[in-house]
């Protein structure tokens, strides 16, 4: 297994580009199983999630051809309706291929999806089934898998009892070749779902509404293949001005959007991190006096989970106290006991909850990531602390970023990759 080894105090400056965004690449794989003419997809990062959906749709019987960061898809001969487990169970968006399956084929049947398992339930896809139903589906759960069949599928008014991305962007895609007219109410409203709208309306579908929580969706009979270029991981841009802040660093964040992230953005405002915005880009600038601020996340356009952690970092090393809450999951500030270890004055209200009292000196140890999200913080906080730092279970790290060493030693960073 590898693992990263961090050597902190390094100075960091330079550019870093953003890749394509993780949660809309995941999401547009599925979509090439809508039409029968091929898809180009751009800007791809190539991280593990993308490569089990590459793998997926070949099992599947599509035929792929891959360059640098772009992948065609065609589905045309396509005649399986079964998941493979020992595919699908690997990581938790295999459940978007359902819907497209559904709709083309009338049957599906799959795994429990698997991934990141955030929290002491796991993640259940209730919202899914309940979803597929309303559009006409019966389905039957058995021991390890779910058989889901419609002989006609029809157009619904659905309210989202949570509101969820991934179960917005899983009726959007199955409602658009269901006939008739199909109302989502109490939508996720993230850039991913605009873009996906984007995408599909550009092929011939009719939704109304992507980005608000309200999404009108109107059956088409036919989704056209084309061109789609995924758009900046707004995750990733969040990451790397927090980074920057965290280590009192200047670097310019390119390739991103930085309307995607101006809660964050706001924020950093308020605490005196000095930065410049342009169309494409975030100057982050050194800030050496930074506020304490309290914070809850929340879904878009709120603070993101995704970004809760990194904020936490650069927590320990303002002035003041602050509390963080979070909202979104389970259990996602445990991994703040490793910051406790390096060093960092941190107190754990509940699982929810913490509170942070900088500004803290951070020690390098040795950790191990326990998903994507902890696992960049802990090697923010590995730059900033004294000695070396190893960071084991890397892989849930490459699970959202590409390349992340590669593109840290372009700025200053001394990280090194051991396997």
């Amino acid at each position: 297994m590898s693992k990263f080894l961090i050597k902190g105090g390094n100075p960091l400056a330079g550019e870093i580009s953003v890749g394509g965004a993780k949660n809309n690449a995941q999401i547009m794989l599925p979509v090439a199983l809508l039409s029968t003419t091929p898809i180009k997809i751009t800007n791809l990062p190539m991280i593990d999630g993308v490569e089990k959906s590459l793998e997926l749709l070949e099992d599947l019987g599509a035929e792929i051809k891959k360059g640098k960061n772009e992948v065609e898809i065609n589905t045309k001969n396509i005649n399986k309706t079964e998941l493979d487990s020992k595919l699908a169970n690997k990581f938790r968006t295999s459940v978007m291929f359902v819907g497209p399956l559904l709709t083309r084929f009338k049957k599906v049947s799959f795994p429990h999806p698997g991934g990141c398992v955030i929290g002491a339930a796991g993640r259940p896809i209730d919202l899914f089934l309940e979803g597929f139903e309303a559009l006409g589906a019966k389905v039957e759960v058995k021991e390890k898998s779910y058989h889901i069949s419609a002989e006609k599928l029809h157009g619904c008014d659905y309210f989202f009892s949570t509101v969820s991305v991934t179960g917005t962007q899983s009726m959007i895609i199955t409602a658009c070749l269901v006939p008739g007219k199909t109302i989502l109410r109490n939508c996720a409203m993230e850039p991913e779902i605009i873009a996906l709208a984007d995408y599909l309306n550009s092929q011939g579908a009719k939704i109304i509404g992507a980005g608000t929580p309200t999404v009108m969706i109107e059956g088409v009979e036919k989704i056209s293949g084309g061109t789609c270029r995924i758009i900046p991981d707004r995750i990733e841009t969040g990451s790397f001005a927090l980074m920057a802040a965290a280590t009192k660093s200047e670097i310019k964040i390119t390739n991103c959007n930085p309307e995607h992230v101006l809660s964050l953005l706001t924020i950093l405002k308020k605490i005196g991190v000095k930065f410049e915005i342009g169309p494409d880009w975030i100057l982050m600038k050194k800030s050496e006096k930074i506020k304490a601020y309290s914070l809850k996340t929340h879904e878009y356009p709120g603070f993101p989970t995704d970004l809760q952690s990194p904020y936490v970092v650069l927590m320990t090393q303002a002035e003041g106290t602050c509390l963080i809450q979070e909202t979104i999951y389970d259990r996602r500030l445990l991994w703040t006991d490793m910051l406790s270890q390096m060093g960092a004055n941190i107190i754990m209200c509940d699982p929810h909850r913490v509170v942070i009292i900088g500004p803290n000196n951070l020690y390098g140890k040795k950790l191990i990531s326990p998903d994507i999200r902890a696992g960049i913080a802990l090697v923010i906080a590995a730059l900033i602390a004294k000695g070396p730092t190893e960071i084991d279970n890397i892989y849930q790290i490459d699970r959202g970023y590409e390349k992340l060493d590669e593109r840290l030693r372009t700025i200053g960073a001394d990280i090194s990759r051991i396997d």
